[in-house]
């Protein structure tokens, strides 16, 4: 019995250029994404369910690692080798007043034949930065003083840090006499190990003034 020639069915062409055209349609419409709207519309425009979820897999992947690299990096509690503010410049001039302040607390210290300390401007550019906000708040405070340590434990290599703030006075005697009457400012002004320090004064609309005098050891 004759067997009846085999043959072969003919391939069918146009499912595959019609899926390379898909491929193809997908890279491009991949391309014209830069938005949310955008992304509905090109997800719209595919009638294959299965290019629906390559694209739908393909943006969620992107937002996912969008949300996860922008985060802060305070989010977690976990502080990276960031600021949350620019890092200030250290001061290159001094008011009159400022001198003032200096003079007058390493001649309070030689009374008490304590060494006297020597100006450092890394320190009062961080100072001027904490001025600079206490008068953005209007109101004197230790507000970040643990960023203002860290700053100065990078960049003066301090080992510890001290810090007096003063709001209102008019001169630079009167600051002064302000924190000798303060047990806990007079203390840093007279502690032993400090070595270095810097100071910021800047003035509000109303011309009352902020004071930022930051000590370390090193």
């Amino acid at each position: 019995m004759k067997s009846a020639p085999f043959k072969s069915a003919p391939l069918n062409a146009t499912p595959f250029k019609s899926t390379l055209l898909e491929l193809a349609s997908l890279k491009s419409a991949l391309l014209k994404i830069t938005s949310f709207k955008s992304a509905l519309l090109v997800l719209t425009s595919f009638k294959s369910t299965l290019y629906k979820l390559v694209l739908i897999k393909i943006l969620w992947t992107v937002l996912l690692s969008f949300l996860l690299f922008s985060c802060s990096s305070e989010d977690d509690g976990v502080y990276f080798n960031e600021t949350a503010y620019d890092i200030p410049a250290g001061k290159a001039s001094y008011s009159k007043m400022e001198s003032e302040i200096l003079n007058l607390v390493n001649a309070h210290r030689r009374s008490l034949d304590l060494s006297e300390l020597e100006l450092l401007n890394v320190i009062s550019g961080v100072a001027n930065g904490h001025t600079d906000y206490m008068i953005a708040v209007g109101q004197a405070s230790h507000d970040n003083f643990a960023q203002r340590s860290q700053e100065l434990i990078t960049t003066a290599n301090a080992k510890t840090v001290g810090e007096n703030v003063a709001f209102g006075y008019s001169s630079a005697q009167g600051v002064v006499n302000g924190w000798l009457k303060s047990t806990g400012h007079k203390g840093i002004i007279e502690k032993p190990e400090y070595t270095h320090f810097g100071i910021s004064i800047g003035s509000d609309d109303q011309g009352r003034n902020y004071f930022t005098h930051i000590f370390i050891n090193k």
